[in-house]
Formats: structure tokens, C-alpha cells, sequence
């Protein structure tokens, strides 16, 4: 049934696609997009799946998305899911990576479809990216409801999945890449995708459970040369309990400082969970490859591997909302759960063995 008439539902948070201009600057216009899918024919076009529109009300910019707003999404789709074949969230681009992600967690099992899309200019402007990425995320859940499951991104032609996603260019259309795994699909004259790197949904499809998140008490802390311990003493003071440490190269670290690796070893006896990610855009936080990563290690930082900060981030809040123990939160924070890490064993073997050679150095 699904493949011959799919329904989707859209569900409008905000952002730039639907905003219109003001004396501020752009604001989120009420009622704007669904009026602008109304007059315009290519909405009207047959090939397209039907569609509701769910408007968040106040809609938001996503500058000022929270947890709570995490949650109304999700419930908006647990709610509605028997009714519809796939979700389209329409977000804002500034945190729309943060939302895939904890979307993600808070999802499951999800054996629909949910796309998030947005734009960079207004669906109102002459020049916007914004139609083309409306039109073929509708397209592209109206053909591929039975197939795609999980949570993904799709914006300037590509689709990516929900935990591997980041923002990297506040000026151009492509504003989000995939950096540590490949995109899912492509946009060209076809709709292309590698099913191979899609979620296999149950069937028949089962409506997920919510985990609400934003009950624990995480944060980010990116190091740079010359910091002073007291800004990380003050990251890591309690109530806090899961930090994501975004360290340089493979996950390395000012190793001789003293006073750095005693606020994580304090911390770290304290129950406080922390993860290492990377500040490169690409590649692993591999706390075994140099001396400087290995004091990491006996301080009692974990890594997370290839993760983007957004999913590390989610991946804690989700971990501690199951009333995990430190050290369960520690061992499973290094599992794949979502897609959003590539597991040391998985990692491809020229790279592995150039790990193991330049360790032999050490």
C-alpha cells in the first residue's frame, strides 16, 4: 500500500526555508511555507507523494532549538506514525546536525523514514536552494518508503545519515558534508542510493519508543594551546556528567601538562564520563597512536572514534538516560549504536597498518 500511495508528513519547526524578512532581519514566518507549497504548481505535481504539513507553533530559529523541542519532534512522529509512510523535518540549519543526531537516539526501532531538510536562503527568495531541497526530500521519501529507514539528512543533492552529519560552510549551498562516511545517496538526473549503508527497517514497520533527552548534564570542551586548567576544571565541576573533549589530530592532548591530566583523572574518579573526538573534520581519535593520546587514556578518557561532536554529544545524553553506571556509560559509548562510529576493527586494513607501524615508533 505504502508504494502506491505514500503519505508524508511534514513537520515545520522553523528555520531559514520558511522565514520571511523583517526590520530584525529574517524571521520565522507562521504560516508562510505552507502558503508558498500551495501556490506554487511544482508542490501540485503529481509525482510527488501527498503530503500534511505539522507547523510548530511558535516556530523557531534553530539558533534557539532545545532538548524539550528534540522532543516534540519525536513525539510528533511517534504520534502520527501508523498515519503516515515517511517524516520530512523542516529545520533550521544551525543545529540541524544536533537534532539528526539526537533524533537518532531517541528514535527506536525507526522503520519509516525521517529526512530533516532546510535551507540557506528563504523559499521566498528569487535565488534559494530551498525548493530543490523540499521538492526532492518529498521525492525521495514518496519513492523509497518501504526502503529507507532510520534518520537522514538531505540537503544540496546529497544524503547523508542522521549521526554522521556536520555543518561545515555557513555561505554555500553545500552546507553540510558526511565526513567520516560516505554520503547515502545522490541527487542527479536519478535518485541514486547505496543501500548498503541504509538501515535495514523491520517489516511490517513497528512505532518507536521515545527516549526524551536533556535530563543529564553534558557539555563540549574543544582544547587549544596555551589553555588554562581552570576553564576545564570549570567544563568538568559537578553537576556535570559526560563531556565530549575535542583534542587535536588523533586525539591527542597536552601530555605534559601536570595540571591538565589531574582535572581528568579528578574527574574521571568522580564518575564523570569523558570522550575524545577529533577537531579535524576528518578521521579517528585513536587514543593508542601516540604518547600524547595514551596519557589521555590512563586518565580515564574514552574515545569515540570517528563520531562528529553532535552525535557524541547525543549518544551521552541517551546513555545516561538509561541510568547507566559510569563505567557502562564508558564501554557502550564506543559501541556502535546508531551508525554514528566506525569500530576499530572496521577500520580499512592499509589504514590499520599504518597505525600499528607509526605506534612501533612511539
Amino acid at each position: 500500500m505504502a508504494a502506491s500511495s505514500p503519505r508524508i508528513l511534514v513537520v515545520y519547526t522553523g528555520g531559514t526555508l520558511g522565514m520571511v524578512e523583517s526590520e530584525e532581519g529574517y524571521v520565522p514566518g507562521s504560516g508562510t511555507l505552507e502558503a508558498l507549497m500551495e501556490e506554487r504548481l511544482s508542490f501540485q505535481s503529481e509525482d510527488l507523494p501527498a503530503y500534511d504539513v505539522h507547523a510548530f507553533d511558535p516556530l523557531l530559529d534553530s539558533a534557539n532549538m532545545e532538548p524539550a523541542d528534540w522532543l516534540r519532534i519525536a513525539e510528533a512522529i511517534r504520534d502520527r506514525f501508523e498515519a503516515y509512510d515517511g517524516f520530512l523535518v523542516v529545520h533550521g540549519t544551525d543545529t540541524m546536525a544536533f537534532t539528526a543526531s539526537a533524533l537518532s537516539f531517541m528514535l527506536h526501532p525507526l522503520d519509516k523514514p525521517v529526512l530533516l531538510t532546510g535551507a540557506q536562503l528563504p523559499l521566498d527568495e528569487t535565488r534559494s536552494d530551498a525548493q530543490g531541497n523540499l521538492l526532492t526530500s518529498l521525492l525521495l521519501l514518496g519513492t523509497y518508503p518501504d526502503r529507507l529507514g532510520g534518520v537522514h539528512v538531505f540537503f544540496h543533492n546529497r544524503l547523508y545519515r542522521g549521526t554522521r552529519v556536520t555543518k561545515v560552510n555557513a555561505d554555500s549551498f553545500a552546507a553540510f558534508d558526511s565526513p567520516n562516511f560516505p554520503a547515502v545517496g545522490t541527487a542527479g538526473i536519478d535518485l541514486d542510493v547505496e543501500w548498503e549503508r541504509v538501515p535495514a527497517p523491520h517489516r511490517p514497520p513497528r512505532p518507536p519508543a521515545v527516549t526524551e533527552l536533556g535530563a543529564a548534564t553534558v557539555s563540549a570542551f574543544r582544547l587549544f594551546p596555551g589553555l588554562g586548567v581552570a576553564s576545564l576544571e570549570n567544563v568538568l565541576a559537578p553537576p556535570v556528567q559526560g563531556v565530549v573533549l575535542e583534542c587535536f589530530g588523533a586525539g591527542n592532548a597536552p601530555a605534559q601538562n601536570d595540571a591538565f591530566l589531574e582535572a581528568l583523572r579528578e574527574a574521571t574518579a568522580r564518575g564523570v564520563v569523558i570522550v575524545a573526538v577529533t577537531q579535524p573534520l576528518r578521521g579517528t581519535a585513536d587514543l593508542d597512536l601516540y604518547a600524547t593520546g595514551q596519557a589521555l587514556a590512563e586518565a580515564g578518557v574514552v574515545s569515540g572514534y570517528d563520531m562528529t561532536t553532535e552525535a557524541a554529544l547525543a549518544k551521552l545524553y541517551y546513555l545516561f538516560e538509561q541510568d547507566h553506571a559510569p563505567d557502562e556509560v564508558r564501554r557502550l559509548v564506543q559501541n556502535n549504536l546508531r551508525g554514528e562510529l566506525t569500530p576499530p576493527e572496521e577500520v580499512p586494513p592499509a589504514l590499520g597498518r599504518t597505525r600499528r607501524r607509526l605506534a612501533g615508533y612511539r
